[in-house]
């Protein structure tokens, strides 16, 4: 049995409605709740008295199956919560259509390897008493309609609340991951006699997109459907928009501090909602969870301490060269025999391999690289390639569904040709494979819709290069030619939509036929240089030690 009188001195309350800590575990969908599993980590490490809040999704988001077509389906992913974490005895209740659904906690734990640790609860309402539709409110992650979303956002703000209270945890900040935990400042507005201004020196907000769509929004019919008797609906109206609840107004009417996640983001967010001071906190990720073992070993010999100072890989230069490209090529041939085992591909080893595994949506562009199946065919001439496909398309998505589709298309068409293959259900282990694996990170979205982008970080701490549109992260990791390239001109340039992809597709095929291909097959040590490039001035940066760090000095304390 947990001593729960461990929770009682953490002040810092971190809320995300999914949180990626083990592959075991499918609390995830993507990019959001792995950044808040990093998060996690880099908190333990640095001993932060961090406690994290979040749903317990126990169908998972989906296990992906795709078949010879590339036609998706979705299934569900049953998994045991008793096999990582403990049941709590507490309870407390939210009123949901006035009733009662009670909500308890499991604890997991995670420990660093500093010992310090770090608990995260996961809301559970599947418990005897709530009616089957209440019970199964923590069941899938994005599941449902609109209803369904209300009820888990109010389970994880109001539920998480007023769980922290009951375990006696006496926070000081509350740290909103999203909009989807907003109504956390409201259940606050209720415990502190509406007084707003003590509500916001409490709260913490950070948004994480730059797409209308990815603001949670809802209807005020279906709000007074579920919340009428919770609290006032004009105090809803007047913090949360007067038309419709939109949930990051609700976050950012209710904090003091504000943050996108990346320059370029905040300055996007403060076009978006003008009149709120926007701060910027470029995202990172956890250094130790996303080095290869190939690498860990090189880092652990020549860096030690790197670990737990992942500044330090900015001495890379004294790891030999040729360790570094052993290194590489041990990685690279893991992830080939694995792509090999589960896809219909003869790929090789000594093949210049391209990487892109992300959500699968229109704004990522997934089949960007075969726009233009001639020039693709002029750069395989030039050098051969092979690439590697990986990410889930929403159930709802129809077009990234097509998406995945059509890549299976391109790589019937350009058999024999290219070596193209398609990962099914991507996820944590998949990924450790193909960011340490890949000879080139490719990324693509339209501008200037990523907000921050984590998978390149993750690439280039085992010295993938990155090559990717100015955009999120990209635009202050970018260093043409030394860092990784720019696909496309920069955010300043005035050009219209058209322009501007015309330009990245010249970027696309030229770089890599006139540049990338002739540097990699014939100047290898130009290459490795790339390689050191990318841990020294990106790695030792972009990790989520110094986001950590940031947020403690301008948001918590």
């Amino acid at each position: 049995m947990y001593n729960i009188s461990g929770l009682k001195g953490r002040k810092i309350a971190y809320f995300s409605m999914e949180i990626g800590l083990k592959n075991e575990m499918p609390t995830y969908s993507g990019g959001l709740g792995i950044l808040a599993g990093d998060t996690i980590r880099a908190s333990a490490d640095l001993g932060l008295p961090l406690i994290a809040v979040t749903l317990l999704n126990r169908k998972g988001y989906f296990m992906q199956k795709l078949d010879s077509e590339g036609r998706q389906t979705e299934h569900h992913q049953d998994w045991a919560p008793a096999d990582y974490m403990e049941l709590l005895p507490h309870e407390v209740t939210v009123q949901i259509q006035n009733k009662d659904v009670k909500v308890k906690a499991w604890l997991y734990e995670h420990k660093s390897m500093t010992e310090e640790k770090v608990p995260v609860l996961f809301l559970d309402t599947d418990l005897e008493g709530n009616s089957p539709d209440n019970r199964q409110i923590t069941y899938s992650l994005y599941g449902g309609d609109r209803k369904y979303r209300l009820k888990q956002e109010m389970i994880l703000g109001i539920g998480g609340v007023r769980m922290l209270n009951c375990l006696g945890c006496s926070i000081s900040k509350y740290h909103m991951n999203e909009g989807h935990s907003s109504l956390l400042a409201i259940e606050l507005l209720r415990q502190n006699n509406m007084n707003a201004e003590k509500v916001k020196e409490h709260c913490v907000f950070t948004t994480h997109t730059p797409i209308k769509s990815g603001h949670d929004v809802f209807l005020h019919d279906i709000v007074l459907d579920l919340m009428s008797d919770y609290v006032n609906f004009e105090t809803l109206k007047k913090y949360g928009g007067e038309h419709d609840l939109n949930m990051t107004l609700l976050g950012l009417n209710l904090s003091n501090y504000i943050n996108g996640v990346a320059k370029r983001h905040r300055e996007i967010s403060q076009k978006m909602f003008p009149g709120y001071k926007f701060n910027s906190i470029t995202n990172g990720v956890h250094s130790y969870t996303w080095v290869t073992p190939h690498f860990r070993q090189l880092y652990d010999k020549y860096l030690p301490g790197w670990a737990n100072e992942p500044e330090l890989l900015v001495r890379v230069r004294s790891i030999p060269d040729n360790e570094i490209w052993d290194a590489h090529k041990a990685a690279k041939k893991e992830l080939i025999d694995f792509v090999n085992s589960k896809c219909d591909t003869k790929m090789d080893y000594n093949t210049l391999t391209i990487g892109f595994a992300r959500r699968v949506t229109e704004y990522k562009r997934p089949t960007f690289i075969f726009s233009d199946l001639s020039r693709l065919r002029k750069v395989n001439e030039a050098g051969k390639i092979q690439l590697i496909f990986a990410g889930k398309a929403h159930p709802r998505d129809t077009m990234g569904k097509g998406f995945i589709e059509k890549i299976h298309q391109y790589a019937k068409e350009l058999k024999g040709e290219i070596e193209i293959a398609y990962l099914e259900n991507y996820d944590i282990d998949i990924a450790m494979k193909m960011v340490s694996g890949v000879d080139i990170w490719l990324n693509n979205p339209q501008k200037p819709l990523e907000a921050s982008g984590t998978s390149g970080m993750k690439a280039a701490h085992n010295g993938v290069v990155n090559f990717s549109v100015l955009d999120g992260w990209w635009i202050e990791g970018c260093v043409e030619g030394i860092t990784g390239y720019a696909i496309g001109p920069k955010p300043e340039d005035e050009k219209t939509p058209e322009q501007i992809r015309m330009m990245e597709l010249d970027d696309l095929y030229n770089k890599l036929e006139y540049i990338m291909i002739p540097k990699y097959y014939c100047r290898k040590d130009e290459w490795i240089n790339l390689m050191n490039n990318s841990i020294e001035m990106i790695a030792y940066y972009f990790n989520s030690h110094r986001m950590m760090h940031r947020y403690v000095t301008e948001a918590y304390l």
